[in-house]
């Protein structure tokens, strides 16, 4: 069975996970590259299995709100695969969260997580929940019923959960809680933790960060840096905040920050204080920025990617940048677009991005700091230590090389220099592959 006749079965099983089946297109296209020359490499048995999660869980979450109402969401956690370690992935609250998105989520994982060299498969979970303007006591009832389903299936050496969109230190900690409460087990079952009990430093700045060492990386091997550049972010989290924060350690300049009503632009460059007070400690919206720099435009109800700058860093949600803001890009001179989110950019705008001699590389390869640094805080678990923000950093960002010389090398030896998708794609399925073709058809 060829690629074309594999990806056909896997719509036919599936055909209104439109976001799964974009994950597996995507990777099945950079696969055909290994179908011209070395199609012994794509043995079926492999293939039927690595689009077949090896488990689905679906489950309800009853909690009470502060009102006294029952209210029920739906609880997902896929394990996708478990070739190379223990599953491993986050768990997203957001209302938008159904099985297609979990599913490519814990597809992507898979590959990501292979491309960091720590032995992790593929997982991910979630719910619809949004813990958007819920007061803390609802949140943790939340948590503590979502946990009191998903126990059962995870563990520090079977599935590793962690934090992702709406799961933050606080929402991580009522779930770990909870955990250690029903099995009366203090382990590294979740990452993401307080630094209190078992949390590392450096993890909440890890993505961003992480995607600012890789593309600095490729922006070396292109004969250039951050320095002096102008940078547009999407997003105002995690990931978008510390990413602002290094690119500008790094000597650029991030003019954009957005959220889901809309999008930040200072010509200075963005007031990180100012964000992090209204985003991490008000929990507000990102127009509150221009209320105390007023020389800044707040867009509403549009994404920043028709601001002029020469590095694009999507870092907000799946499908954000589209075919037109591929040709605004292009128009205003991007020569990089790196992804902070998983999947970010569609397969049109990828495909215009390439064909315009921009650097592009996957959210699988440049945002894959964030799960290598949860892999370093389950090694410090496992070992009872503790490691130094600058330990953990050197590690992050000797990761984070090491996973763009996989892709460029990759790319050059399958003979598409730059393609840092194709190389992504294909140097994490080899190592999943290999180890599933020697453990058998399990």
């Amino acid at each position: 069975m060829n690629l074309n006749e594999l990806y056909e079965v896997v719509v036919k099983r599936q055909p209104n996970d439109k976001e799964f089946l974009q994950a597996v297109d995507e990777v099945f296209d950079s696969l055909k590259v290994i179908e011209e020359v070395h199609p012994e490499l794509l043995s079926d048995d492999v293939l039927k299995r690595i689009v077949e999660p090896e488990r689905q869980i679906i489950f309800r979450v009853p909690w009470v709100d502060d009102n006294g109402v029952t209210q029920v969401n739906r609880g997902y956690r896929i394990q996708f695969n478990s070739a190379i370690g223990p599953y491993k992935g986050g768990i997203r609250l957001h209302p938008s969260v159904n099985i297609s998105i979990i599913k490519f989520l814990g597809f992507e994982q898979i590959f990501k997580n292979a491309l960091t060299t720590l032995p992790m498969g593929g997982g991910k979970g979630g719910s619809d929940f949004d813990p958007k303007g819920k007061s803390d006591a609802e949140v943790m009832r939340f948590c503590q019923s979502f946990m009191t389903e998903l126990y059962r299936y995870i563990g520090p050496e079977v599935d590793v959960p962690a934090g992702d969109i709406g799961t933050g230190a606080r929402e991580v900690g009522y779930m770990f809680g909870q955990y250690k409460r029903i099995t009366r087990d203090f382990s590294g079952v979740l990452t993401g933790k307080g630094l209190t009990f078992g949390g590392s430093l450096t993890r909440t700045e890890a993505t961003g960060y992480g995607l600012c060492y890789f593309t600095q990386a490729l922006l070396k091997d292109n004969g250039t840096t951050f320095d002096g550049k102008t940078v547009a972010i999407s997003g105002s989290g995690n990931v978008a905040i510390y990413a602002c924060e290094k690119a500008t350690q790094l000597g650029a300049k991030v003019v954009t920050l957005s959220d889901s009503n809309g999008y930040i632009y200072d010509a200075n460059g963005i007031d990180l204080d100012l964000v992090k007070e209204i985003k991490e400690v008000k929990r507000g919206r990102i127009k509150e920025y221009v209320d105390v720099h007023p020389e800044a435009t707040y867009v509403a109800g549009e994404r920043p990617w028709s601001v002029k700058c020469d590095i694009a860093l999507p870092c907000a949600t799946q499908n954000e940048l589209d075919i037109e803001d591929a040709k605004k890009l292009v128009a205003n001179g991007v020569f990089c677009v790196c992804e902070g989110a998983n999947m970010p950019t569609t397969p049109a705008a990828i495909k215009y991005l390439m064909e315009n001699g921009v650097y592009y590389a996957p959210g699988k390869a440049s945002n894959a700091g964030g799960v290598a640094c949860s892999g370093l805080e389950m090694s410090q678990n496992a070992m009872h230590l503790s490691w130094t923000f600058e330990e953990v950093d050197e590690k992050l960002e000797g990761i984070m090389n090491e996973i763009f010389r996989q892709c460029r090398d990759t790319a050059i030896e399958y003979g598409h220099e730059k393609e840092y998708v194709i190389g992504a794609n294909i140097a994490g399925f080899l190592k999943v592959a290999t180890a599933m073709k020697a453990q058998g058809t399990v």
